[in-house]
């Protein structure tokens, strides 16, 4: 028995494609974690902050943002040099400290009618030794922080301006004080007591040592070597 074929009354070719949304509805049906990390990744992205600011957004110009090699190698060799003047400093205050607890040793003793003993020749000695490398290690000390290289338009502020204003009383007197001391010294040598202007040698240097003594601190407090 032959089968009957029944024939096709359509054309394959013009069947009617699947529109755009009917493919998207189909691969999400096949595929629903998709949708889901595209639902969650689309807000990521929307709310995805810019690029930060750069130097030039800032006003910034390109010469301004380069290092300046010698500024910082004129405040390197200003650090090195501070930083002796202040070591050196600490070092000076020992034998100034020394010079004036030896100085009562150095003095003749005695009031006028009364007999008069005059320091020995090693007390007289021992305490010029001490003033004068006193003097040495201070004015070494001074010369580290005046020749240090100066930076353009730095203003002094705080216990700076304090240290460099009291040095306008321990300089001045660090260069009385020696040349007091001398002329003390020789009237002491020629068995004299000491008179006139060469009296103020003690004052002198009590003055310059907590003048001295006060621009250290306010610098070096606390004191670290």
């Amino acid at each position: 028995m032959a089968l009957a074929t029944m024939p096709v009354t359509g054309d394959l070719s013009s069947a009617p494609e699947p529109s755009v949304e009917q493919a998207q509805a189909a691969a999400a049906e096949q595929n629903p974690a998709s949708q889901s990390q595209a639902g969650q990744q689309n807000p990521q992205d929307q709310t995805k902050p810019g690029s930060q600011p750069s130097l030039g957004d800032l006003g910034f110009t390109p010469q301004q943002t380069q290092a300046d090699a010698k500024l910082q190698a004129l405040l390197d060799k200003r650090t090195r040099m501070l930083k002796i003047h202040q070591r050196l400093g600490l070092i000076t205050a020992f034998p100034m400290a020394a010079t004036v607890i030896t100085g009562p040793m150095a003095k003749a003793k005695g009031k006028n009618g009364q007999t008069i003993t005059e320091p020995s020749t090693a007390n007289l000695d021992f305490h010029a030794a001490l003033g004068g490398l006193t003097t040495g290690l201070y004015f070494t000390t001074a010369s580290y922080a005046i020749f240090s290289p100066k930076v353009p338009g730095n203003k002094r502020r705080g216990a700076i301006r304090w240290h460099e204003a009291l040095a306008f009383i321990h300089g001045p007197g660090m260069i009385a004080t020696p040349i007091l001391g001398y002329m003390a010294y020789k009237q002491e040598n020629a068995g004299e007591k000491v008179h006139g202007i060469a009296s103020a040698h003690g004052a002198v240097a009590w003055t310059t040592i907590s003048a001295y003594g006060v621009s250290i601190l306010a610098v070096s407090w606390p004191i670290k070597f």
